[in-house]
């Protein structure tokens, strides 16, 4: 799933032998601003309708984001994240990197969060399915799940009349996944998105660029899919190990 994105001499050079860097630079220059393609947004309803057909599942993403320094340098850094997810109100979050690490589990009627490094763990009852349950850690203890807007996409709430702009960019192989791209503006959000062109249309690929900071630092998300995972009721129930100290997780502060 890991094209060499970073080598980007190389790909230069291998585009430009090929002719593709001409023909991208002239389709882009032909595109009408803040044009919404309909197709780009029929790609995004039909990606919705087949995430919210998976009732279990595992997905898997490889993240690297940017941090920009005072004086414009970019630092990039990587985290992981592993979900397992049963619909509609089960789901285990696993996050790490070289820096921290947490876990999230729910079983239907409670929430856990676990951080190994310090053995401590917060549960609160809860009752909703995963797309409630995203917005209530958001809204209420400012906890983010990892690529939360899956359980967005297909729903009512999708931000769908907030895009400004739409295209379809062509394709691309994400691993050995042909994938149809698609770009979108919403905002001081650009992002893209790689979706499989099979008949599975399915997101491989996600990038945001934030254009409200000047120095347009990137996150690019890849993502694996397993549509048949080996996991049992266990998998969302968190029992404290040796050690294990319960402390109270504290709601964010409301202005």
């Amino acid at each position: 799933m890991k094209p060499n994105l970073l080598a980007s001499g190389m790909l230069v050079l291998l585009l430009a032998a090929s002719g593709v860097h001409a023909q991208t630079a002239q389709g882009t220059a032909s595109q009408t601003a803040n044009a919404v393609d309909p197709g780009a947004i029929q790609a995004l309803k039909d990606m919705g309708a087949q995430l919210q057909s998976l009732k279990r599942f595992r997905v898997s993403t490889e993240l690297t984001g940017e941090r920009v320094l005072a004086d414009g340098q970019k630092l990039q850094h990587e985290a992981s994240a592993t979900m397992d997810v049963d619909r509609p109100n089960r789901i285990r979050a696993r996050m790490w990197s070289a820096r921290t690490e947490r876990e999230l589990f729910y079983d239907g009627k409670t929430v856990t969060l676990w951080t190994p490094a310090q053995k401590y763990y917060s549960t609160v009852e809860f009752s909703g399915n995963l797309a409630e349950l995203v917005d209530k850690l958001e809204d209420r203890y400012a906890v983010e799940i990892p690529l939360s807007d899956l359980f967005l996409w297909g729903t009512a709430n999708a931000p769908l009349d907030k895009i400004e702009s739409a295209m379809n960019a062509g394709q691309d192989f994400i691993d050995e996944d042909l994938c149809d791209h698609y770009a979108f503006r919403q905002g001081t959000i650009d992002w893209q998105v790689w979706i499989s062109a099979g008949g599975k249309p399915l997101p491989r690929k996600l990038v945001i660029t934030n254009r409200a900071d000047e120095a347009r630092p990137q996150s690019v998300s890849l993502i694996d899919w397993n549509l048949k995972p080996a996991f049992g009721d266990s998998t969302f129930r968190f029992k404290p190990p040796a050690g294990a100290k319960a402390v109270e997780i504290v709601p964010r502060k409301t202005k």
